[in-house]
Order: structure tokens, then sequence, then C-alpha cells
């Protein structure tokens, strides 16, 4: 009889994961093996792999209008970044776009007859922004840099994250400081670090 385990949920349930708010976030590599960096006397000197990792998470804002990057740091087998989600009313404060303009009193074109006058005043309705929540833009990460990591080593399909990462939702102030301090000290640490 083949016993079927549950995975245990480290989300928290009907959480709004696009929330404007920060989160830290940690991802391990696959069995923790060390694939980025090595420190010597304290200071990280990325390899090529980790010059990927560091290009794909930068990236990251390129495709989610909704976040701004904030610490960040590439340790031997693990990350740790904050992103910021950040309100994304596209269009906020001004006016929606008209559906037809009168030209006088008597004369009213619209968007379909618009290009007869040159385009006066009518423009597209902006699109609407999709908002990508944190695990999505987490799955990005770690699809787009082992997708080149594995090009790079000729190892395709390889997994070279763990399966899950670790966020903390940051509530204020003190904590985001105190979070960035732990990310910019980090690689001083790294001999006693739990991921070592």
């Amino acid at each position: 009889m083949k016993i079927i385990r549950n995975r245990k949920q480290i989300r928290l349930k009907n959480y709004d994961y696009s929330k404007p708010v920060y989160y830290y976030i940690t991802i391990c590599t696959f069995n923790k093996e060390i694939l980025f960096c090595n420190i010597t006397d304290y200071k990280m000197k990325l390899n090529k792999y980790g010059e990927i990792a560091k290009q794909k998470w930068y990236d990251l804002p390129n495709h989610n209008s909704n976040i701004k990057l904030d610490s960040f740091v590439i340790m031997p087998n693990h990350i740790h970044g904050i992103i910021n989600f950040i309100e994304t009313n596209v269009g906020a404060g001004s006016q929606p776009a008209p559906d037809s303009i009168m030209i006088s009193d008597t004369v009213q074109i619209t968007c379909e007859n618009v290009s007869d006058i040159n385009g006066a005043g009518c423009e597209p309705a902006p699109t609407p922004i999709k908002k990508h929540g944190l695990p999505e833009i987490v799955r990005q990460f770690k699809t787009f840099s082992a997708k080149e990591i594995n090009e790079m080593r000729n190892t395709t399909g390889t997994t070279i994250w763990q399966r899950n990462y670790y966020e903390h939702i940051i509530r204020n102030e003190k904590e985001l400081w105190k979070i960035r301090q732990y990310i910019k000290y980090n690689p001083i640490n790294w001999e006693k670090d739990e991921y070592n």
C-alpha cells in the first residue's frame, strides 16, 4: 500500500501575496550545493553562475511592474533578498480616454473615425497591468536562472533550486532595517551561517 503524504503548506492560506508590502525571501540551491561564489577573507567573488543569478534577480522588475527590489545578496548556496510590492494604479490621477470628442457644437467624432483628423485627442485605454504575486515572481527567478545556468553547464533539466523557499512579511521599518543589515553582513558571517 502506497502512503501519500501531504506536503506541509508554508504559504499563508488565503493571503494576497501581491499586496503592497515588503517581503524577505531566502532561496537555497538544490541539496545546498555550493554553486554561485566563494567567500575568502569575508569577501564574495561571484562565479559565472552567480553572475547569472544576479542578472536574473535584477531583471525581475522588467517583467513585474508591481515590484521594486531592495537589499540582496548571493551566497555560495543561497540568496537573500527583499522585494517591495508597490501599488500600480494605471492612469491614476488622469482622466479616462474618451470614446468620442466634440470638435464643435455640431461635429462629433468617435475613436473609430479619428484617423480622418490625425488622431486628435483619442488615445487607447491603458492596458491593465497583471500583478504577479510573490510565488510567481520567485518561480520566474528560479526558472530563468536555472535555464541559463543549465545551458551554460550543458546540463539541461538539472535541478538548480530547492523546491520551495522561505518568505517573511516585513511588518515595520525597524524589522526592515534589521533584515537589511543581516543581508549586508551575511558574507562576513558565512562561517556561522546555517546554510553553510
